[in-house]
């Protein structure tokens, strides 16, 4: 069977099984069949063939956009007529093709002796941005030979022409309202994990998108209004909390957006979403990337009472009352100018933080990547040009107070600013460039990031970049039909890109699972790098680490670079001891609590640094705490260490990447070993003084300071999602954080120790635990499953080699065998313990879950709704977060603990301890030095 047929064959199944049209091409033997039968004039599928052709072929670098730009070309030359398609349809055709194999085309015309096809392909290039280097070079050595349409090309670009003729953004926006949902709204809601194998195929993902019901809600609010654009609202909460997806972002922009382009399908762009209490700064980003708007609604507001103080509940939290209503249906206009929200003609809001001179050029150039591009192109033309490049974007904003010192995101942005004018360092407000240092892409969202890659013609990882990860960690439960079609093919393409890859294309060595973040964790050197992540939990405890979506991560690979402003930071010290029956998750989770109290309800960590004076708790440690950031709303967190930890922390990285490079891990480029030397000369900086360990100055500004008192800390803490609470607005907020004894007898129906939460500590705890219960009652029996996911393969040889596995497969029903991978989700567990493969297993619910209804206690990050655990008709799902002691006793008791079987339990157990620094880790601050730039 030819591939053509092949092709309307799953087209008539998509339609029939799943309602869908049909998929778009990205195969160049696909394409080129598709062609052939256009050349026929009496072939039977020649006009379905043609619209496949036009209007259903993806652009970039995919291979069919090779062939497609190709035969285009013959068009244009004569080579080749289709009545159909124009000389200047051809050249619109190419217009929509963003880069690579259209690019070339289209300087092969315009640099060409052809007046006729040189002028019209060029003024299609004067529209393009998406051009790399190689196109770049050409243009510059066809100006330097005298070429005069070369010459042309050039001034445009330095004029930045491709920008300032595109159509200003509308003054007046209407739009309808759709309270997608009360609380925060997580980015599960708009894009399940479950279904994290469709992300790549965007119109069966969009199916996904809250309910069926809701999507029609949406289609019919369009109806009513055809002049207003629906815009999805978190009430009374925050939208896009949790992890960071742009598949969240296409699916909000498929549903209530506008087509990218007419002749690429399923491409949406500049969605509208607000929330009560705005956008999470993740999905923020994400919305940008697409020219969307993001709302700061603030329609709910602390009730007051007569002397103007909150009035709370009988728990003590803020009563809120209305302000204005957005209920479904209400017809709302954005002032752009005005930078206002009104409703008629009355004011509600300012949203003025929405359109910054920055996020209105996103929403003008269709998204945050043309700008980008179409910077560094309009600097590399005025370069070529000899001349100064005329102001056209907005300057960065650059701020800077004098006398005040530096917090320590402020020198990390100030290290690594390009571009920047300014002689004097810069504070939070300031809107840079930086280089990123280190990036990391995720399996659940790399297949869109190869797309992204692809859409904006980017062929090989930017030198810029001191190292990049591709993992396998979030499909790493089950191997099944979906991971064996999506991860190989995502690898391959990642490896050939240049990342060093958890699987093998060639299968030279064992293909690894290993946790993203505890990976990434590893390959940052540098407590003054700034790396990117494709998930919200990209929180490095060495450097400053980024969440992001798969199109911000794509942006950093092609261009080791991206932009943003360097936020506010909020002090986090400690003061007293920690208790000995106490693990740090406790402190972790204390200090939210505590945090909230201090601030009468406020989240102050939200959209900010959590700068943590962790001292001298190694990184491994430390990242249980710059993990749980995400969970606390934090942009990010940067752990402040002395410089004897810092150094082991460097050291421990090191020996862990020299087992990536023993395994065969490494690439052409070395990128391991340049790691390695990068390490060694951050240490020898640490050590002969020269570059301490990083830290603020001690006049420098924060936007709060909380203290946490360990002392006050003397019961297992856990993170509740409060699923029964009365105001469903205050339901899986993760601010919620309770004491065990609040469970008293409470059955347990799952445990589960894993994900990125947990290091080698937690593992040796489970070892010591299981010795500790087994002397002291003999025999050890599991009155509820307890799953165990180790974060990564290193540490599993590690724990074989000294013994702690032992303990753990004698007591497990169930150790993960790589030779035998599970090919089916569990769906029932028994009161067993199991040894599941390095991964993050449970966290991601996208493949194992608990059983519906089930209560579970994890050492996990998520308390999405129907993340870990689906609800039944009877009982509402509860994953509670606590630490690996609590947990692993939890399963074995069947229930929470009492004080005294807890501390009975970790009785002589070395539970991962913290103490406070005894010195103050700042440096004197002197007159400000000039910051050295990355140029």
């Amino acid at each position: 069977m030819s591939l053509y047929l092949e092709y309307i064959k799953e087209i008539q199944n998509r339609k029939e099984e799943l309602g869908l049209a049909p998929k778009p091409i990205d195969s160049a033997e696909l394409l080129s069949e598709i062609i052939a039968q256009i050349k026929d004039q009496g072939n039977e599928y020649r006009e379905d063939s043609l619209n496949f052709f036009i209007y259903n072929t993806l652009p970039g670098t995919t291979s069919a956009a090779g062939v497609k730009a190709k035969f285009l070309k013959e068009i244009i030359l004569g080579q080749e007529t289709v009545a159909e398609i124009t000389t200047e349809f051809a050249f619109e055709l190419l217009s929509h093709m963003k880069g690579g194999p259209s690019i070339e085309v289209l300087l092969d015309l315009a640099l060409g002796d052809d007046a006729s096809v040189s002028a019209p392909a060029a003024d299609v290039l004067k529209t393009q941005v998406f051009l790399y280097d190689a196109d770049m070079a050409r243009i510059k050595a066809a100006f330097e030979a005298g070429n005069a349409v070369a010459k042309d090309l050039l001034e445009s670009y330095a004029n930045a022409e491709f920008f300032t003729k595109l159509p200003a953004i509308e003054e007046k926006i209407d739009v309808v309202t759709y309270i997608a949902g009360e609380g925060d709204i997580s980015t599960d809601l708009l894009s399940p994990g479950h279904q994290s194998h469709s992300r790549a195929d965007r119109e069966l993902h969009g199916k996904c998108m809250i309910t069926p019901e809701a999507q029609d809600e949406i289609v019919a609010l369009q109806a009513k209004h055809p002049n207003a654009k629906v815009m999805l609202i978190a009430e009374k909460g925050t939208m896009g909390v949790g992890s960071s997806r742009m598949s969240g972002v296409n699916n909000v922009a498929l549903w209530a957006g506008k087509q990218a382009s007419p002749y690429v399908p399923f491409i949406n762009i500049a969605p509208v979403v607000a929330g009560t209490n705005g956008i999470a700064p993740i999905f923020l980003t994400t919305v940008d990337v697409t020219g969307g708007i993001g709302l700061d609604l603030k329609n709910w507001v602390n009730k007051v009472d007569a002397n103007g103080n909150n009035v709370v509940d009988e728990n003590g939290d803020p009563v809120l009352e209305e302000a204005y209503s957005v209920a479904t249906g209400t017809v709302l206009t954005i002032d752009t100018k005005a930078k206002k929200l009104y409703n008629g003609d009355k004011e509600l809001v300012d949203v003025s933080s929405a359109f910054t001179p920055q996020k209105q050029e996103f929403m003008k150039a269709g998204g945050s990547y043309a700008v980008t591009f179409g910077k560094k192109l309009q600097t590399f033309a005025a370069e070529a040009l000899g001349i100064e490049a005329p102001v056209v974007y907005a300057a960065s904003k650059e701020i800077s107070h004098e006398g005040q010192g530096l917090t320590a995101v402020e020198k990390i942005f100030n290290r690594n600013a390009v571009g920047v004018a300014s002689e004097t360092p810069l504070h939070a407000g300031s809107n840079v460039r930086v280089k990123v240092n280190i990036v990391g892409s995720q399996d659940t969202t790399g297949p869109m990031t190869c797309q992204e890659l692809e859409a904006m013609a980017a062929s090989t990882i930017s030198p810029l970049v001191d190292g990049a990860f591709q993992s396998g960690c979030h499909t790493a439960s089950v191997w099944d039909s979906k991971a064996k079609a999506n991860t190989p093919k995502l690898m391959a393409f990642m490896n050939k890109f240049g990342l060093i890859t958890a699987r093998d294309p060639k299968g030279v060595y064992h293909s690894m699972t290993d946790v993203i973040h505890k990976v990434l964790n590893d390959i940052t050197v540098d407590d003054r790098a700034i790396i990117i992540g494709g998930d919200s939990h990209t929180r490095m405890s060495k450097g400053v680490a980024f969440g992001a979506d798969s199109g911000t991560v794509a942006i950093a690979l092609a261009t080791g670079e991206s932009a943003m402003p360097i936020p506010e930071s909020v002090k986090v010290t400690f003061k007293g001891n920690m208790k000995g029956h106490m693990d740090f998750r406790d402190v972790v989770h204390a200090t939210q609590a505590q945090m909230l109290k201090q601030f009468g309800g406020e989240n102050v960590f939200q959209g900010r640094i959590i700068e943590v004076h962790i001292g001298t708790l190694m990184a491994d440690q430390a990242f249980t705490f710059t993990d749980w950031s995400a969970e606390m709303k934090a942009k990010a967190s940067i752990c402040i260490s002395n410089d004897e930890t810092l150094i082991k922390s460097i050291e421990l990285a090191k020996s862990r990447i020299q087992i990536m490079i023993n395994k065969g891990m490494e690439n052409e480029a070395g990128t391991l070993a340049g790691l390695i030397a990068l390490a060694d000369k951050r240490i020898d900086e640490v050590k002969s003084g020269a570059q301490p360990a990083l830290s603020p100055d001690d006049n420098a500004k924060y936007y709060a300071e909380v203290l946490i008192d360990l002392d006050a800390i003397d019961e297992p803490m856990i993170a509740d999602p409060d699923v029964n609470n009365e105001d469903v607005s205050k339901r899986y907020t993760h601010d919620v954080i309770r004491p065990v004894s609040f469970y008293k007898d409470k059955p347990v129906d799952l445990g589960f120790v894993g994900s990125c939460m947990v290091h080698k500590g937690d593992m040796q705890i489970i070892a010591q635990m299981l010795r500790n219960l087994e002397k002291q009652n003999g025999t050890i029996t599991f009155n509820a499953p307890l799953v165990v996911a180790p974060p990564t393969y290193n540490i599993v040889d590690e724990l074989k080699a000294e013994g702690d596995w032992d303990i753990l497969a004698k007591y497990a029903g169930f150790v993960f065998d790589d030779d035998k991978p599970k090919g089916e989700a569990r769906t029932k567990y028994e009161n067993i313990l199991y040894l599941e493969r390095p991964g993050c297993n449970l966290c991601m619910g996208n493949q194992e879950k608990a059983e519906p209804g089930d209560t579970v206690i994890a050492t996990s990050t998520r308390l999405f709704q129907g993340r870990v655990v689906a609800d039944t008709a009877e009982k509402k799902g509860e994953s509670l977060l606590g630490s690996t002691p609590l947990v692993v006793l939890s399963t074995i008791l069947g229930r929470f603990p009492t004080m005294a079987e807890y501390t009975a339990a970790v009785e002589g157990i070395d539970l991962t301890r913290f103490a406070p620094p005894t010195e103050e880790m700042t440096t004197k601050y002197t007159a400000p030095a000039v910051p050295v730039k990355v140029v």
